[in-house]
């Protein structure tokens, strides 16, 4: 399909509109809070350990069942079973804040992502997000920090509906809370496999990885998508304004 035929443009979060800043010591807080959070006895970096190695077990059977436990159910059954489940699902959203903050880092947006987003909508674009992830708040709350949250039609997380890409019924879904045919659908992401295997699964018109060169992923990302891009302003040379 033509990229003149797109209407609706999808978009993953990580690595894609924003990136992480693995700072150490925002990395050690995070950490610490987690197990003051949790009211751990333990060392902040064992208790930490011991909830990596239960959270691994999880993200590698979500995998194979291309399924996500919405967030409070994850830290009640998988994260802190051990721990009170009326107070772990009362503060399940600092949870997973700080379990964020404490594995990934500080999370930035990607210099060009608010001028483009924006721009792309005053073109006449549909905007979406399809994302696997564990958070069901941060991301609406990001769009609203950086004042871009009106520029997206549809947000599709895992944690909330469930389905993880590259099951493509997170597509299909996607694409019948916007109301735009799959052939319409444009989606853009970073992982040459999972994202890849989705969108051309669901049927979308087009598929853009956007390139960290670092990565050195470049060839396989290339040979996988219809476009590479190194960054998001990239995308205005692809999608002129819509008549």
């Amino acid at each position: 399909m033509a990229l003149s035929d797109i209407q609706t443009i999808f978009f993953d979060i990580g690595s894609t509109l924003r990136v992480t800043d693995k700072d150490p010591a925002f990395i050690a807080e995070g950490r610490w809070k987690l197990a003051a959070l949790a009211r751990s006895d333990e060392d902040p970096e064992v208790f930490y350990k011991k909830l990596k190695d239960r959270y691994d077990v999880y993200r590698e059977a979500s995998k194979v069942a291309l399924l996500d436990y919405p967030e409070i159910e994850l830290w009640q059954q998988i994260m802190l079973p051990d721990v009170d489940g009326e107070y772990v699902a009362a503060h399940a959203q600092e949870f997973t804040t700080l379990w964020r903050d404490g594995t990934n880092g500080k999370r930035l947006t990607r210099f060009d992502t608010v001028d483009t987003v924006r721009e792309l909508y005053r073109r006449g674009y549909k905007l979406g997000i399809i994302a696997n992830t564990i958070t069901e708040a941060e991301i609406t709350d990001w769009m609203i920090e950086e004042g871009i949250s009106h520029c997206f039609t549809t947000t599709i997380l895992s944690s909330k509906v469930r389905l993880r890409k590259p099951d493509p019924a997170i597509y299909h879904l996607a694409c019948r809370c916007c109301g735009t045919p799959e052939a319409g659908c444009a989606y853009i992401g970073d992982n040459p496999d999972r994202d890849v295997e989705g969108t051309r699964a669901a049927g979308f018109g087009c598929m853009i990885l956007i390139d960290d060169p670092k990565k050195g992923r470049t060839e396989k990302m290339r040979a996988a998508c219809d476009h590479l891009i190194e960054n998001l302003s990239d995308l205005l040379d692809l999608f002129p304004a819509r008549v």
